[in-house]
């Protein structure tokens, strides 16, 4: 038994090691100019290459915060938690951080301005044992969701934990609609996510704020399609005042430039 757990672990470390890394100067240097700790990582699916900026911290795991919408919605549209993405969800009528969320909406308003309570209500109805299993399902990072009574808030205060590189393999397969969950329901989550679109090539991401409005980590994760290729992305980075946010797409897209992938 020992001798089999040693080489799972082996075979582990040796997958993990499999993708080539390749560190950008380009996207260090932003980083730099822009005062932040954080880490930007490319995927470059059919290269099975990583392309990025800090490889430690792109293989650290942190609290998905809303980045988890993604998966959520993936999980409540399988399990029948909801009939689709524009069924109207309740908010509870609780004050909130922000005026936007006090409103019922389905998940494709809701996922456009991050509402949190609406996740909330999804994953309730989704349920501890059916969330479990969603999670373990799609392999999404340390596939910890806790007790039951933390189905609110696992994504968002943890023990629900991703790293960057992980957040690229998983939307590599919801690119793909690899996902062992049906195809129709990954078009429709792909659908939501959809950012912007030029002559060649189309947009997808989702952002995430832990212990939002105040310090946390922020993320920026998608993927872009262009020439007939997919290319997943995930940017953390360390939030230490409000003005902070804006830096996580900021240093996105100007990462995605200097890689010439936008």
């Amino acid at each position: 038994m020992k001798r089999l757990l040693t080489l799972t672990v082996f075979l582990c470390a040796l997958q993990a090691q499999a993708s080539e890394w390749i560190k950008s100067s380009e996207i260090e240097e932003l980083f730099k100019a822009a005062h932040v700790q954080g880490t930007f990582v490319l995927y470059d699916v059919e290269a099975d290459q990583f392309v990025g900026y800090d490889r430690i911290r792109a293989e650290t795991r942190f609290v998905p915060a809303s980045t988890y919408k993604i998966p959520n919605t993936l999980i409540g549209l399988s399990v029948g938690a909801v009939d689709n993405v524009d069924e109207v969800l309740p908010y509870g009528g609780q004050h909130q951080p922000f005026k936007a969320w006090e409103k019922d909406m389905g998940l494709r308003d809701a996922i456009a301005i991050s509402n949190v309570p609406i996740y909330q209500e999804l994953a309730r109805r989704i349920g501890p044992e059916r969330m479990r299993e969603g999670v373990s399902k799609i392999g999404y990072g340390n596939q910890d969701i806790g007790p039951n009574t933390s189905i609110g808030t696992f994504w968002l205060v943890g023990p629900l934990k991703i790293s960057a590189l992980e957040q690229t393999k998983f939307l590599a397969k919801l690119a793909k609609e690899t996902l062992p969950l049906p195809q129709d329901q990954q078009k429709k989550v792909r659908e939501i996510i959809t950012l912007e679109q030029g002559d060649n090539w189309k947009l997808y991401g989702k952002t995430g704020w832990e212990n939002v409005p105040g310090a946390g980590i922020g993320w920026w994760v998608g993927w872009v399609e262009k020439d007939n290729r997919i290319y997943p992305f995930a940017l953390n980075i360390d939030i230490r005042e409000a003005s902070d946010a804006a830096k996580r797409l900021e240093l996105g897209k100007a990462s995605l430039k200097a890689l010439k992938i936008l």
